[in-house]
């Protein structure tokens, strides 16, 4: 089954959002477990979200993918900075209990001048404060693009941290096909390259969802500037061999391009033509 979704707002709640996905044609989607730029957590509202887990069983739908806020950064150089992550991943993790086995993906955070090393170093202790052995949610760590001093914008970064945290049972990827293209991941040109590299460093079977984006920037910018689909530098061709790649066709998708709902359900529409059976 091609499982493809998008990023859609919970301000009206987890079962509209079930609903808006499957009105365009969705079958998964992502969102945000409280404001992208803050920290206040949507209220749980447990006949909302019950709701939400019966029409996603009914429909089949793939695993739904939280999001973290863009103001959790566990590599900052500041003590307070780092506890505000600590304390918003930990509340997060709780939350997405409600909403058993399904995803969370965050940026692994940027060191700030710290050096990559020590970036790494406070990411895992992030992770090894904040997961736990019971919980059913599958931590992902996002591709990053590599811009300022970002961490995990190479496969050998992801893996350290993999490899250095505790739990790493709860551990995934989330690969960003504008991140890794601007990181300096070919794509376009040698998408089997890419894939054996990922497979070689971290292990495919690491790899649980991706979020399908094309570039406004050019191969290797280390810029972090999605575009619609086959309106960037990858194109509609590279974004179409994603989808029908043997080794990635059976994850689920996630649109993050600069749509709006009616946007997204044209994109569904026509990735799902070009998705071939």
């Amino acid at each position: 089954m091609f499982y493809l979704g998008c990023h859609l707002s919970a301000s009206k709640g987890y079962l509209h959002m079930g609903q808006e996905a499957l009105s365009i044609g969705a079958n998964t989607f992502q969102f945000f477990t409280r404001n992208p730029r803050g920290s206040k957590a949507r209220r749980i509202d447990q006949k909302d979200v019950a709701a939400l887990l019966t029409l996603a069983a009914e429909h089949a739908f793939a695993p739904l993918l939280a999001h973290a806020p863009y103001t959790l950064n566990p590599g900052s150089a500041h003590q307070k900075v780092r506890e505000f992550a600590h304390m918003v991943m930990a509340d997060d993790m709780a939350i997405m209990e409600n909403l058993p086995g399904n995803y969370y993906t965050f940026h692994p955070g940027s060191h700030v001048g710290q050096g990559i090393e020590a970036g790494l170093e406070l990411t895992i202790d992030l992770l090894n404060q904040v997961l736990g052995p019971q919980q059913t949610t599958t931590v992902l760590l996002e591709t990053m693009s590599g811009k300022g001093s970002e961490v995990g914008s190479t496969f050998q970064e992801l893996q350290a941290i993999i490899e250095n945290t505790d739990r790493n049972d709860k551990l995934g990827v989330c690969l960003d096909t504008c991140h890794v293209y601007s990181s300096g991941y070919d794509l376009v040109n040698d998408l089997d390259g890419v894939l054996d590299e990922f497979d070689r460093i971290i292990g495919l079977e690491r790899l649980k969802a991706i979020h399908l984006n094309d570039s406004l920037t050019p191969f290797g910018a280390h810029k972090d500037r999605h575009a619609k689909i086959g309106a960037g530098v990858l194109g509609l061709k590279a974004i179409v061999n994603v989808i029908n790649h043997p080794r990635l066709r059976s994850l689920p998708f996630y649109l993050e391009t600069p749509n709006n709902v009616e946007g997204y359900a044209a994109e569904i529409k026509m990735l799902r033509a070009a998705y071939r059976p």
